[in-house]
């Protein structure tokens, strides 16, 4: 069976194991080609190969449903479910999505970006399943990184009550409930899942509700006692139990014929099942076996030698020099603690943490609890500094809302990735956070726009008061070197960069450099604009504001954040509230829809909020 002639998984059904162990082999060297050349989520997709063709042999997508966790350890089903022909494409402008999308094929039951969502979702599935008195399985395959998540907790905790008919598959690729796959659990696996061990097991309970007074129930109790004795003697499943999910595992991730057996007795148990299933993060390749993390998401790189195919920028990225930043803040007060809800790498705490391990806080993937942690902290003279991706942040409103403003709390937050994020698309995308952050009563936001006002503004967050956030976009900074140290500026005032007539050009964060462009193309083009660095989002000083809006007739705003109560909305509500609504107010920003993947630049062009298009289309209008 070739790979290239997979146009679904019905094609694999009658292969052999034999086969489908070359089908393995195919489907890593794909996967390994693909992200070699454009980049993209290796080493979790590799971790499943196997586990994704047991998964698509037994069950039968799209009527059953394969609810998958997060998305990217889904390249191996994107290839099972007909999409090879454009797997060349993958998290390219106009190509399939790195992760789970219910518009782009029919196996993609639910779309999946952000983690902890399979229990929930699945579980939705097979509500509507019954209700509807359908038939299908409903399997959900969930990380064990994503079972750091409180999400996950709670959807257990309603699947084991619900008693609904559905699979949840625990891949756990850094073997961290169970440490090896020992003869006599694999025994014991067998005889728990055997359809004849399983319809004893219902005939003797129902014989022993039959007996006598407390007799039948007191045998019955004895029977349970024993079966799960031999179980957790071996098995590390009693909380699954707890919780009214029967368990079975942990099972060899790599052996098909294993997980098949397995699969196909778990699948016709009623009520929820639980299968732990120990894998390898980043199998088939020795760099990412080696290094699962650097290789999580990656670039393009060199298959042999797993080193990136070109050196990259030689300025530091904006993510190392927030952490350099915070180092050096933190060497010089106590109160700093950093938290990160499992991301130190991706938001730089990693720096801080190798200095200073006591002063980071890696909570898992539970941004709700991060932030109210940090409220916690901030109650008894801690400076929580809370590093969270700006998309990731959507997920802790409520807390920043209930548990940190409504206290007036002082926690910094750090939103990385803040604006259009390029290959991984609208689940990533950061174009939100201005809008849900100015809702917040009491929030100051500040939106550097370059590595040095980003430094700036985190020392002089430090001593503000009330919850705080700074923004800032995935990417390098704009020089090699920074200027030292951190400078003390005002920074809630609005910087005049180009002094001007007429025309109006407020920047918010790194979106001014772009407008910088703009001003140097209306000044060839006889206009004489003034251009604005806003750097606080949130309050706007009302008195400058006002001296600006006296002296220019047109206010251009331009920002990477939705158009929906963003920047723009800020500074056309100020000056309504100054009765300068007479003015002409010219809004550029994301539209209110979602944005699809893409080269960052070229989302510009697409969206117009390019220099070069603010200003063609401001002297259109003018």
């Amino acid at each position: 069976m070739k790979l290239k002639d997979i146009k679904s998984p019905e094609d694999i059904k009658h292969c052999s194991v034999e086969e489908l162990y070359n089908l393995a082999s195919q489907v890593r060297e794909t996967i390994i080609g693909q992200v070699a050349k454009h980049g993209g989520h290796l080493a979790s997709s590799l971790g499943v190969v196997e586990l994704t063709i047991a998964l698509h042999y037994v069950f039968n997508a799209p009527e059953d449903k394969i609810v998958w966790d997060v998305g990217h350890q889904a390249y191996v089903h994107k290839l099972l479910t007909g999409r090879y022909d454009r797997f060349d494409t993958l998290r390219q402008q106009g190509g399939i999505s790195g992760f789970l999308k219910r518009c782009e094929s029919e196996y993609d039951c639910f779309g999946a970006g952000h983690a902890t969502t399979s229990i929930s979702a699945a579980l939705g599935f097979a509500v509507a399943r019954n209700h509807f008195n359908r038939k299908n399985n409903v399997v959900a395959v969930i990380g064990d990184g994503s079972m750091t998540g409180g999400m996950a907790y709670e959807a257990l905790n309603n699947a084991g009550i619900s008693k609904q008919n559905m699979t949840i598959i625990l891949n756990d690729n850094k073997m961290s409930i169970a440490p090896n796959v020992g003869g006599f659990s694999k025994y014991l696996n067998r005889v728990i899942s055997d359809p004849v061990y399983n319809k004893m097991r219902s005939d003797l309970d129902r014989l022993m509700t039959r007996l006598p007074g407390v007799l039948g129930s007191r045998f019955r109790d004895l029977f349970l006692q024993v079966e799960n004795a031999a179980k957790n003697a071996v098995k590390p499943g009693a909380f699954f139990e707890d919780l009214g999910i029967r368990y079975f595992g942990p099972i060899d991730g790599h052996d098909i014929n294993e997980l098949i057996m397995i699969l196909e007795r778990v699948k016709s148990q009623p009520g929820p099942c639980l299968v732990h299933v120990l894998t390898e993060k980043g199998r088939g390749l020795n760099a990412a076996e080696k290094n699962p993390t650097k290789f999580h998401g990656t670039g393009p790189f060199d298959p042999e030698s797993g080193l990136p195919l070109s050196p990259g920028s030689p300025n530091p990225s904006l993510t190392s020099v927030f952490g350099k930043t915070l180092l050096e803040l933190a060497k010089k007060d106590d109160r700093i603690i950093g938290i990160t809800a499992a991301m130190p790498t991706g938001c730089g705490l990693d720096i801080v943490a190798k200095e200073l391990p006591d002063r980071v806080i890696d909570v898992g993937i539970a941004e709700e609890h991060a932030v109210t942690f940090a409220a916690g902290l901030a109650c008894d003279g801690v400076v929580p500094v809370v590093a969270i991706y700006s998309s990731f942040m959507q997920r802790a409103y409520d807390q920043i809302m209930h548990d940190v403003a409504l206290q007036k709390l002082h926690v910094v937050f750090v939103l990385d990735r803040a604006g259009l994020v390029g290959a991984d698309g609208p689940t990533h995308h950061g174009t939100f956070d201005l809008s849900f952050l100015r809702t917040v009563p009491g929030m100051t936001i500040l939106a550097p726009s370059d590595e040095n006002e980003l430094r700036d503004m985190l020392k002089a967050s430090i001593d503000m008061e009330g919850p705080v956030a700074i923004r800032y976009p995935r990417g390098t900074a704009l020089a090699e070197k920074l200027l030292e140290p951190p400078a003390t500026v005002d920074v809630k005032l609005p910087k005049v960069l180009e002094q001007g007539k007429g025309i109006l050009l407020l920047g918010a964060g790194f979106m001014t450099n772009e407008l910088k462009k703009t001003a140097k193309i209306l000044r060839e083009h006889g206009h004489n604009p003034t251009l604005v660095d806003a750097r606080l989002v949130k309050p706007l000083d009302t008195e400058c504001y006002r001296g600006l809006f006296e002296s220019h007739d047109t206010i251009v705003t331009l920002e990477d954040n939705t158009l929906v109560g963003g920047f723009g909305s800020a500074v056309m509500e100020l000056a309504a509230d100054l009765g300068y609504s007479g003015k002409k107010f010219f809004r550029f920003g994301i539209p209110d829809n979602f944005v699809e993947q893409g080269e960052i630049k070229n989302l510009y062009k697409l969206l117009k909020i390019d220099g070069e298009s603010v200003a063609e289309q401001l002297m259109e209008k003018l």
